[in-house]
């Protein structure tokens, strides 16, 4: 294609051209964004046949949103046609990809196997000339595909083979895009547009020019389609452009005959826009004598579809085409379709079988079993996780309960096996799937086959269908003594926390509302403290005291940690700190992994809280470990965000900022909405840490609106005192008044002593009735009403206990006290702040402390000359008081700390020295030359 076809696109072409020009000798891979109808087809079209003009080979594929269940079927499209290349790898390879892509039997090939033999007959055909992969909307190619092309772009540096792919803004894709360098396709600036315009509609008058023009908002699709629209319609009202794009279209299609549409329906649904099927299917004989197609030309002249004479392939001229005609579609029209599609794909049992899925209107026992025979060729090709959809599927249409229950035992069965990590699982699945159609096997082995699930891949919206289905399917008739059913519970509660929506969470609640009598004591308070705290937690607060007062004494590694759970939102971790201690050292010696991993999990989020910032770096550090060794990848996102919310503490930024973006991708593809919203919170935290409050109000708003503690997302209680405090230095008063009304609407402060620190601090930033009086340096000014309800805070344990948080609102109080001329009252807060800071190396802070001590004409004393270098001054106090055998009370009894404070400078203490223990503080002290 020209590049004067496409107007304003010449920074795109030159940069794809760029990117051709050094593909026989570097390699690589790029990924185009833009919004529906930006272009990306059209650039890659472009780059097609710049990369065909320079002899290199172009193999193509596209998703399609009505085909990403079939397994392979993009990656199947993509090496078709060097399907004979196979022969030049070695047998183990060439077996593994003949077999997943549908070309050969054999075992059910490994992952990682697959993934490399397409690598290297991409690279085994670039031998030859140069290839060009191209891939058009992956956001809609099947999983097994976008795991095998993300591993094929992350290898492609230094090849001569290169992947161009397309994807639109802001959607979800299982491509990984590690391996992508991302190539962002805006709209296009008025002069581009308006040469568009006047190229393709050339006689528009001046007045609708200008419309269009305004309307399509540089839209390129927009600006070719809907002047047909504006010439033939008076004013429309004011939509999304996608959506106005979908109705122009619609308004197209509804002006072709009849057969014409019905034939843009079974094309949509066939998916591979294969003609010979489409064919076969008009003609009622499966014989190719092209009769029906005829039908298609009115779709034809009106460009909404093309035929490739090459390839005999018909294309959609853009995705939104075929949405439309779905949405315009009756019910019984589309299962027309996928009868008469399945009725000509005697050979392709798999499409076959989801296509008479697709179809059913009720139970269907027949279907089912075709999709249950369709699970077990798809596990043939290795593809675990399409056969556990195929087997879901099977269940939802079996007509009798113990049926249903069987095939969601084999799909929990093959989930639990696609990970194969933990062994008690893998005998709980086998054991449940012989004692199938019993209501207790087949609960448990969708239970285990739920965390090996996540493990394996990490989809939450399969995990969790799977198990509302075995739950809702199960003979257990709700009642709150049997084991099964109490466990799947305890697993749905948190998949419905990973996913996070109100859909999530209804199956949950509706399962709870059954059990008989009532639900058990642990997990009717983790029902109240642990999904939406903000509204149900308050009247749960006896009952956590309850739990509480058994643990110390509670053996049994499953309730520790469940208890930490229920623990975690009304801030009670410190009580669950021995038990998860015992289960780390136990996991240490060999103990349970699962429960390894669930108190590393609390410790390291009771250390943050805490200010054992060190300990919760180690801890966390440990616990991605034991995911790694362990097989519990899903678990991983925990860890990065304990290391990123301590790592934008201490002010490593950049650190803070790629773990963040590390949840981020992990999490989108899979539904683990609960890890992409905590991700927000070190991004907020690193962006208050730099005084970037702009970005700090954003990040902290994405998790809860200013105004509204969000509803099932419970974290939104972490960042409530920063919204407010970023929104007060970003001008946005009206904001952090509401969140704070939104705080004590709530009543937060019931929940936990920090939750009513956070709402004193948060109110203390909204007062406008501090009204200091002129200061002496004795400090005679009265604080108004917010700050005298905060000190009354901080002069209690919350202070001590909530390290890090309370030394940020002592920082904000001291901020508050000497701009109203408190000066000496906002030295005693800023001196507790700066150790609070000092302990935990949370050092921009303690450098915006250090600032505002130095405005209230306080000398910061330099380290004396007869203490190391590497402690502060109260710290080498503390560190002396201590080698002189002073117990911790002793030293906070002398130097008016608290014993809290002390112990959390020793913790800092001994590893700046190089020891372990106070037994080491004399000599470590003693040690230097000049006889400190």
């Amino acid at each position: 294609m020209a590049d004067n076809e496409l107007y304003g696109r010449q920074a795109e072409l030159e940069h794809l051209t760029a990117f051709l020009a050094g593909l026989p000798e570097r390699g690589g891979a790029r990924l185009v964004r833009g919004e529906p109808g930006a272009g990306k087809s059209a650039l890659l079209a472009a780059a097609a046949g710049l990369a065909r003009t320079d002899g290199m080979r172009v193999l193509r594929a596209s998703g399609s949103e009505f085909e990403a269940d079939v397994s392979y079927s993009a990656l199947n499209q993509l090496l078709l046609p060097v399907h004979a290349d196979l022969e030049r790898l070695a047998p183990g390879p060439r077996e593994a990809l003949a077999v997943a892509l549908g070309f050969g039997a054999g075992p059910p090939p490994d992952a990682l196997l697959v993934c490399n033999a397409a690598l290297l007959l991409v690279t085994a055909v670039a031998a030859e000339a140069p290839v060009l992969l191209l891939v058009d909307d992956v956001q809609w190619i099947d999983r097994a595909s976008a795991v095998a092309l993300g591993f094929i772009a992350r290898r492609l540096e230094g090849s001569r083979a290169g992947l161009l792919a397309s994807a639109r803004t802001g959607a979800v894709s299982f491509v990984d895009p590690r391996g992508l360098v991302d190539l962002v396709v805006g709209p296009l600036d008025a002069d581009a547009a308006g040469k568009l315009v006047d190229a393709t509609v050339p006689q528009l008058p001046p007045r609708l020019r200008q419309r269009l023009l305004d309307l399509a908002q540089g839209n390129p699709l927009a600006l070719t389609e809907l002047p047909s629209t504006l010439l033939s319609a008076g004013p429309t009202e004011v939509v999304p452009l996608s959506e106005r794009l979908q109705g122009m279209f619609a308004s197209r299609i509804a002006g072709l005959p009849e057969p014409t549409r019905r034939l843009l329906l079974l094309a949509t649904f066939e998916g591979t826009g294969d003609v010979r099927t489409l064919r076969a299917v008009l003609d009622g004989r499966g014989q190719d004598d092209g009769g029906g197609l005829a039908d298609l030309a009115a779709a034809e002249r009106a460009q909404l579809v093309h035929v490739d004479d090459a390839t005999a392939r018909l294309v959609f001229r853009h995705p939104l085409i075929r949405s439309a005609v779905v949405a315009m579609s009756t019910h019984e029209e589309r299962r027309n379709a996928h009868v008469a599609l399945a009725g000509v794909l005697p050979d392709d049992a798999e499409r076959r079988a989801w296509h008479l899925a697709a179809a059913a209107a009720g139970p269907d026992e027949a279907v089912a079993e075709l999709l249950e025979r369709a699970a077990h060729r798809v596990m043939l090709r290795g593809d675990a996780f399409a056969a556990v959809e195929a087997l879901i599927r099977a269940a939802e249409l079996s007509p009798t309960d113990t049926a249903r229950a069987r095939r969601l035992a084999e799909a929990a069965y093959i989930g639990a096996e696609a990970s194969g990590t933990v062994d008690d699982a893998q005998m709980l699945l086998i054991d449940a799937r012989r004692a199938a159609p019993d209501s207790a096997g087949s609960l448990h082995a969708a239970n285990a086959a739920v965390f090996l699930m996540l493990n394996g891949d990490g989809d939450v919206r399969t995990a969790h269908r799977l198990l509302v289905g075995a739950i809702e399917t199960g003979e257990h008739g709700y009642r709150a003594d049997d084991p099964a059913l109490i466990e799947a519970m305890h697993t749905l509660l948190l998949l419905s926390w990973y996913g996070g929506t109100q859909e999530h969470w209804k199956p949950f609640y509706r399962a709870l509302g059954r059990l008989r009598p009532e639900p058990p004591e642990l997990l009717a308070l983790a029902s109240k403290t642990f999904p939406d705290p903000v509204r149900t937690a308050a009247a749960a607060l006896p009952h956590v005291d309850a739990v509480l007062d058994g643990l110390p004494d509670e053996a049994d590694p499953s309730r520790i940690v469940r208890i930490g759970t229920a623990s975690v939102y009304v801030d009670r971790l410190s009580d669950s700190r021995e038990p998860s201690w015992r289960l780390v050292r136990q996991g240490r010696d060999g103990g349970t992994a699962r429960r390894h991993v669930g108190a590393l999990m609390h410790l390291c989020l009771g250390d943050y809280l805490t200010g054992r910032w060190d300990e919760a770096e180690q801890l966390a550090v440990e616990g991605q470990q034991v995911c790694t060794d362990t097989g519990f990848s899903f678990f991983t996102w925990y860890f990065l965000y304990n290391r990123a919310i301590v790592a934008a503490g201490r002010g490593r930024f950049d650190e803070a900022h790629a773990l963040a973006d590390d949840m981020t991708h992990w999490a989108l593809p899979r539904g683990v909405s609960a890890a992409a919203l905590f991700a927000h919170h070190p991004r907020a935290l690193a962006a208050a840490g730099r005084g970037d409050w702009e970005a700090a109000f954003l990040h902290a708003a994405a998790m809860s609106p200013p105004g509204v503690l969000a509803s099932h997302v419970p974290h939104c209680t972490w960042v409530m005192f920063d919204l407010v405090e970023a929104a007060v230095r970003t001008g946005r008063a009206a904001e952090a008044r509401a969140h704070v009304a939104a705080m004590r609407a709530a009543g937060v402060a019931a929940m936990s002593s920090r939750m009513a620190l956070l709402q004193a601090g948060a109110e203390l930033l909204v007062d406008d009735e501090v009204d200091g009086e002129a200061d002496n340096e004795a400090g005679d000014g009265e604080p108004g009403a917010a700050a005298s309800r905060l000190e009354a805070l901080l002069a209690g344990p919350a202070a001590d206990r909530w390290l890090f948080e309370a030394s940020r609102i002592r920082l904000a109080l001291a901020e508050r006290l000497r701009r109203t001329r408190s000066p000496a009252r906002a030295r005693r807060h800023l001196l507790a702040a700066r150790d609070g800071f000092t302990a935990m190396r949370a050092d921009p802070w303690l450098e915006r402390t250090h600032a505002e001590l130095r405005a209230t004409k306080y000398r910061l004393a330099d380290v004396p000359s007869g203490g190391p270098a590497t402690l502060t001054p109260q710290e080498l106090q503390i560190a002396r008081l201590a080698a002189g055998g002073l117990t911790n009370k002793q030293i906070a009894d002398q130097l008016y700390l608290s014993h809290r404070t002390v112990g959390a400078h020793l913790y800092r203490i001994f590893p700046k020295l190089g020891v372990a223990s106070r037994a080491g503080l004399r000599d470590a002290l003693s040690s230097d030359p000049a006889g400190r």
